[in-house]
């Protein structure tokens, strides 16, 4: 039976929200991060939050467990008919989750590929998650769908090219939110059966692109409403070079495109209630950050020093990240009396690089070639510095998550880094943290100077540490905006 909805009170919007990972059930990067807390702080305000995701391998052995299929679905692909099943876990009176399942395409033991390379049939496998997303919203009455990244975006122009299929969403508005715009989900126009789509929109105006299929800009060109995740990144992607040969588009799209800034979890990210960091510490007491940081350093193998400032890295080892500048500067960085960690793992070169850079300076360089949970927690809470000279950066969860714990970030002036950080005053002891603008291993090593500077005066450093932990990067906020850009949607 369809589920009791809420569609009389407009002030609680019936959302479906379409991601093709989200925490706490799968998770590559970000995006789960953000689809996952969002849809909590929207459920927490009183609207109706739909999830929808893929039954991956990982969701079969845990969260299906013990659950029914509520629903059998069929889709063509291919000119075949394609079955599924839907199952729903209801998470608390707002909030549920849908998963589709459809093994020959989600159970895997990875989401997108494995080691050798993405999996071949992705157009297939998303083209019949996203048509199953609009089977969800008409099961749940659903008045906005809310779909994220290229894996979903296709769902925006199936609906809105194929009206007919789909009459029970005749006035449902469909928000697409890009998280990084580099990603797009681009196909051989050879998976263009798997779309069910007339070959009249395989044009310039909807899902070509250079003569391949483009599943992002399927989304950006029907949605409603688009939206990226920091308003200096909406900014960026329609300047020429900026939006990966999707800038003109997005030009054109303009007056439907908006800029929200991500929050972070609040709950998880808690320097008071953090059970992965050595000692707990708020902005009015800060002192257990000191033994957060000692053990970093045993940890590490650093030398035990307060003194000495900690910068450290956290980060996925690849390009776009300023990793060239960190490489070009590293020397010079030594040079000036820091220490520094690095956590991440990426491109082997890279990994290389700092994994070689720690054999050669023991006691001042530390270097996990890893990623967890814990031990980022604990980088966190126990440096002094975040370096975070991206290239390019979408929004950025981690200097948001530094700045809760105290740790300075030092950033580019760029997307959503520009938006979150404010820059410190020595004149007025404002900020949160250093910003610099040019991509160049000269203005980087300056931002640093700067902030070892402000580190060796204790005082300043201190206020710095607590305005820095005041600061509100809360999902609250940033909900409120998209609950508003809801209700103008539907009102």
């Amino acid at each position: 039976m369809p589920d009791k909805t809420l569609g009389s009170d407009t002030s609680k919007p019936i959302i479906t929200m379409a991601s093709a990972e989200i925490v706490p059930f799968a998770k590559t990067g970000g995006l789960a991060d953000v689809v996952g807390a969002l849809s909590q702080a929207l459920a927490s305000s009183g609207a109706t939050v739909n999830l929808i995701m893929p039954a991956y391998r990982s969701v079969i052995n845990g969260s299906l467990v013990d659950l029914k299929p509520v629903k059998n679905i069929s889709i063509p692909i291919r000119g075949k008919i394609v079955s599924g099943q839907l199952y729903k876990k209801r998470i608390n009176s707002s909030l549920s989750a849908y998963f589709i399942r459809a093994d020959e395409y989600f159970d895997r033991e990875c989401l997108y590929g494995d080691e050798s390379g993405d999996y071949p049939d992705n157009a297939e496998r998303f083209a019949f998650f996203s048509r199953a997303v609009l089977e969800v919203a008409r099961l749940t009455k659903t008045e906005i769908i809310h779909l994220h990244d290229w894996q979903a975006a296709p769902a925006a122009a199936f609906l809105r090219l194929q009206p007919e299929k789909y009459p029970e969403l005749g006035k449902t508005k469909i928000i697409l939110t890009i998280h990084n715009l580099s990603y797009q989900g681009i196909f051989s126009s050879d998976h263009w059966p798997a779309l069910d789509l007339d070959w009249g929109y395989f044009d310039p105006g909807h899902l070509e692109f250079w003569g391949k299929i483009n599943y992002l800009k399927s989304g950006i060109a029907t949605a409603d409403r688009i939206t990226t995740v920091s308003p200096t990144y909406a900014r960026e992607i329609q300047q020429e070079g900026g939006g990966f040969g999707l800038e003109g588009l997005l030009r054109e799209r303009s007056s439907r495109l908006t800029g929200i800034l991500n929050g972070i979890d609040y709950e998880s990210w808690n320097p008071e209630s953090d059970s992965y960091i050595q000692k707990r510490y708020s902005a009015s007491d800060t002192s257990g950050k000191k033994e957060c940081k000692r053990f970093l350093q045993e940890c590490y193998g650093l030398k035990e020093d307060q003194e000495v400032p900690v910068a450290c890295i956290v980060t996925r080892l690849v390009e776009g990240k300023g990793l060239e500048l960190i490489v070009d500067a590293a020397q010079e960085i030594l040079s000036s009396d820091i220490q520094l960690l690095v956590l991440g793992r990426g491109e082997s070169h890279y990994e290389t690089y700092f994994s070689e850079l720690a054999k050669n300076h023991p006691g001042q360089v530390g270097v996990k070639i890893a990623f967890d949970e814990a031990s980022a927690h604990q980088m966190i809470a126990g440096a002094d510095i975040l370096l975070m000279p991206s290239k390019r950066e979408p929004c950025g969860l981690t200097q948001m998550y530094a700045v809760r714990y105290g740790t300075i970030p030092i950033v580019r002036r760029t997307g959503g880094l520009a938006d979150s950080v404010e820059p410190y005053n020595a004149a007025n002891g404002s900020g949160t943290g250093f910003i610099f603008d040019n991509f160049s291993p000269e203005d980087f090593l300056e931002a640093i100077k700067q902030a070892t500077i402000v580190y060796r005066q204790k005082p300043d450093w201190e206020h710095l540490v607590r305005r820095a932990m005041t600061a509100d990067h809360s999902w609250n906020r940033s909900m409120q905006q998209y609950l508003r850009l809801y209700l103008e949607l539907i009102k």
